[in-house]
């Protein structure tokens, strides 16, 4: 499988600010890679620069195998672009906006287009401005699907959006897809845990992780230790355990790099024989508390 999106030491400078510190993610053609990370973490600044709506102060983004910055139209149309904030022309009635789009794409199918108008239940007349804002985000998602892109890339589209809206727009994304590779940034991450294959993970514009869904899980245990009497914490303690809380005679962490076997035999070392160990899976909300946190507790 070869990567459809890439970035190769990228990075990006606002004046004193770096949004961006030599970022290096692969994203393989036909995944659903998921981009989560805090407010600020440089999700959209990675998304323009991928756009090429801005420009990298060093390192670069390849699209298709080419440096963003040098697209040609034909693969600019091989794109659906759908952002939180997207402008659209207000004046134009949700029909007259598939018109006006269906000359520049050539892969335009007129009966795709109709059915992701009534799949989105859209109303051809009504002018973009008279829209809710769930409806214009379906418009701008209709429009980004009605010629079949090869990519398609999802900047924050369920913000705003009540529960039924956003289950109407993933259906949409994952049944119109066709194979393409979808890249989305989403804040939320039980929405994205239900259908991402691939997840990065950003903060203060670095890439932490960037890994399939399934390792991503597997590695993640909140473990909670009955030591048999209390004690001070032993050390040095595990760079890969991180969120330590203790209370009484119980232990409580997140292991990062959990393998069974392993964090036994660690425990033992650490603590001796002990009462109790309980070893939990995490959801991938829990595991974006967690490293939220630790970063906090890191700066």
């Amino acid at each position: 499988m070869s990567d459809i999106l890439r970035t190769i030491d990228l990075s990006k400078r606002y004046r004193r600010n770096l949004a961006l510190d030599c970022m290096n993610m692969d994203v393989p053609e036909g995944s659903v890679y998921g981009l989560v990370g805090p407010n600020g973490a440089g999700k959209t600044t990675t998304i323009k620069l991928l756009m090429n709506l801005c420009e990298p102060t060093a390192g670069r983004a390849e699209v298709f195998g080419r440096d963003s910055r040098c697209l040609s139209p034909l693969d600019l149309t091989k794109i659906g672009y759908v952002s939180e904030n997207q402008e659209m022309p207000e004046w134009m009635t949700v029909e007259y906006l598939m018109a006006y789009l269906k000359p520049f794409y050539p892969g335009w199918d007129d009966a795709r287009a109709a059915e992701l108008l009534r799949q989105f239940d859209l109303p051809r007349t009504r002018k973009l401005r008279d829209l809710s804002h769930g409806m214009r985000r379906k418009a701008a998602l209709a429009s980004s699907l009605a010629y079949r892109p090869a990519l398609i890339i999802l900047d924050e589209p369920f913000t705003g959006l009540d529960a039924l809206v956003r289950d109407e727009l993933i259906e949409g994304v994952l049944g119109n897809a066709d194979g393409a590779t979808i890249f989305i940034s989403s804040h939320d991450l039980a929405e994205i845990e239900s259908f991402a294959s691939h997840i990065g993970y950003l903060d203060r514009g670095r890439l932490h992780f960037s890994e399939e869904m399934a390792s991503l899980v597997e590695r993640f245990r909140e473990i909670e230790i009955t030591v048999a009497a209390p004690s001070p914490l032993p050390a040095p303690w595990p760079a890969a355990w991180v969120n330590t809380e203790q209370s009484a005679a119980v232990v409580r962490f997140v292991d990062t790099r959990f393998q069974q076997d392993r964090t036994m035999a660690e425990i033992r070392r650490l603590f001796g024989e002990v009462r109790e160990v309980s070893m939990n899976p995490m959801p991938l909300r829990a595991i974006f508390v967690t490293l939220a946190k630790a970063g906090r507790k890191a700066a």
